[in-house]
C-alpha cells in the first residue's frame, strides 16, 4: 500500500550539505502493542512515555555515489566500530522507504550511531535508532523540498521511522505519544504517532522511570518473531480489544491523576504482554527469575509505603519502575539499596519523561 500523502514533492536539485545529526530517545509503552499486519501496521493502538536519558545519537554522512551496482550503499558504525551485521536491516529499511525518499539510491551513506544504554536489553534501541535515522533522512528531504510544512515533516518522519521500527514512530515527540487508530483519540493514526491531544494532570509532569537492567544480553526471541506469533494466537482478538478498552480507561486517568488506577492499568498491560508470549505457539519466556523478584519486592514496598510506584515491561527481562517526581528521592533510594542487587552487575538507569528528538 502506497501512502500517497508522503510521496515526495518537487525536488530542489542536489544537496549542498553532506551531514546531519539527530538525538532521539527511546520510549516505554503504557498500553502495549503486540501483533501487527501489513507493513508495520499495529493490531491495536498504544500510548507511551517518551524517555529523556535513554537515547540514540546518529550522525548521517553522505556523498554522491559513483557505483550503482547495488540498490543502496551504506556503512553502519556503532559506538565507533563498523557493524556489518546491522547493515542488512538498514538495506531492508531503505527498500521500504525508497518510494517516499527516492534520493536514498543516489548517495553512499555512513550511519554513525551511539546509544546511551545497552543494545538489545529491553530498552527500545530500535525505536530510538530508527527515529534518529528517519529524522536525518527527512532533513535531507527538507533541503530538497524546502516548501515542506513542519506538520508534514513531523508526520512523515514518524511514518518513515515506523517502517524501520514500529515503536520508533512514538519516539519523535513527547511526553505522551499515541500510535494506532483509537475512536476516542482525535487524529490518531495507524501510520504515524501523534502527540497525546488531551489534558494531562500535573502529577504526570516529569514522571520518573528507573530502568533495572536485569539482563543486558541479546533476547532469545526477537520482537519481530514475537509479533508474528500473534497471527494465529488463540487469545489475540481478545487482547486487541482489551488494549483498546484500556486506552479508553487511561484517558480520564491521565486527566484526573488517579494514580491507583494508573498503576492498575499499566501493570496489567505489562503482564498481559508477557502472558501473550507464554501462550504463543511456540511459547517463550523473556522474563528472568530476577524480573519476578523485583516485581514482588516492588509490590511489598508499595503496600508498606503507600507510594504509587508501579512497574512496566517491554519485550525483555528489564523492569521499568514508574513513579511521580515528588517520590523520586524515596524510590531512588529503594532502587539503590534493595532492587539493584537483582540487576546484572548492579546496573540501573534513572530516567524521566522527555520531550522527544533533538537536532544537533
Amino acid at each position: 500500500m502506497t501512502i500517497t500523502k508522503f510521496l515526495p514533492g518537487k525536488s530542489n536539485g542536489k544537496l549542498q550539505t553532506q551531514s546531519v545529526s539527530y538525538q532521539s530517545p527511546s520510549n516505554i509503552a503504557l498500553i502495549k502493542y503486540w501483533g501487527k499486519h501489513g507493513l508495520q501496521i499495529p493490531k491495536n493502538p498504544s500510548i507511551s512515555f517518551t524517555l529523556n536519558n535513554c537515547r540514540t545519537t546518529t550522525i548521517l554522512n553522505w556523498e554522491e555515489r559513483t557505483n550503482h551496482k547495488e540498490d543502496y550503499e551504506l556503512k553502519v558504525i556503532l559506538d565507533g566500530k563498523h557493524k556489518p551485521g546491522f547493515e542488512p536491516k538498514i538495506h531492508q529499511f531503505f527498500g521500504r522507504v525508497v518510494e517516499y525518499l527516492p534520493f536514498v539510491r543516489d548517495y553512499a551513506f555512513t550511519i554513525d550511531t551511539t546509544n546511551s544504554f545497552p543494545h538489545s536489553s529491553g530498552i527500545a534501541s530500535s525505536a530510538s535508532g530508527f527515529s534518529a535515522l528517519a529524522l536525518c533522512l527527512m532533513e535531507m528531504e527538507r533541503e530538497l523540498n524546502p516548501q515542506m510544512s513542519q506538520k508534514t515533516f513531523d508526520q512523515k518522519a514518524s511514518f518513515i521511522a515506523r517502517l524501520g521500527s514500529g515503536s520508533g514512530c512514538r519516539s519523535l515527540k513527547g511526553p505522551l505519544v499515541v500510535w494506532g487508530e483509537h475512536p476516542e483519540i482525535k487524529g490518531s493514526s495507524d501510520i504515524y504517532g501523534v502527540s497525546y491531544p488531551y489534558a494531562v494532570h500535573e502529577v504526570f509532569d516529569n514522571y520518573q522511570d528507573a530502568i533495572l537492567l536485569v539482563d543486558q544480553g541479546e533476547k532469545q526471541v526477537s520482537s519481530t518473531v514475537g509479533h508474528n506469533l500473534m497471527h494465529n494466537h488463540a487469545y489475540a482478538p481478545s487482547r486487541f480489544n482489551q488494549a483498546i478498552e484500556n486506552l479508553s480507561s487511561l484517558i480520564p486517568v491521565l486527566e484526573n491523576g488517579d494514580l491507583d488506577q494508573f498503576v492498575n492499568i499499566v501493570e496489567s498491560e505489562a503482564l498481559t504482554l508477557h502472558a501473550m508470549m507464554l501462550t504463543s505457539n511456540p511459547y517463550f519466556i523473556l522474563m528472568k527469575p530476577n524480573t519476578l523478584k523485583i516485581i514482588e519486592e516492588l509490590w511489598q514496598y508499595r503496600r508498606e509505603t503507600k507510594i504509587p510506584v508501579c512497574f512496566t515491561l517491554d519485550a525483555g527481562a528489564n523492569v521499568h519502575v514508574l513513579f511521580p517526581q515528588n517520590n523520586r528521592e524515596d524510590v531512588q533510594d529503594f532502587v539503590k539499596s534493595e532492587l539493584s542487587s537483582y540487576c546484572q552487575d548492579n546496573r540501573y538507569i534513572f530516567d524521566n519523561v522527555g520531550d522527544g528528538a533533538l537536532k544537533l
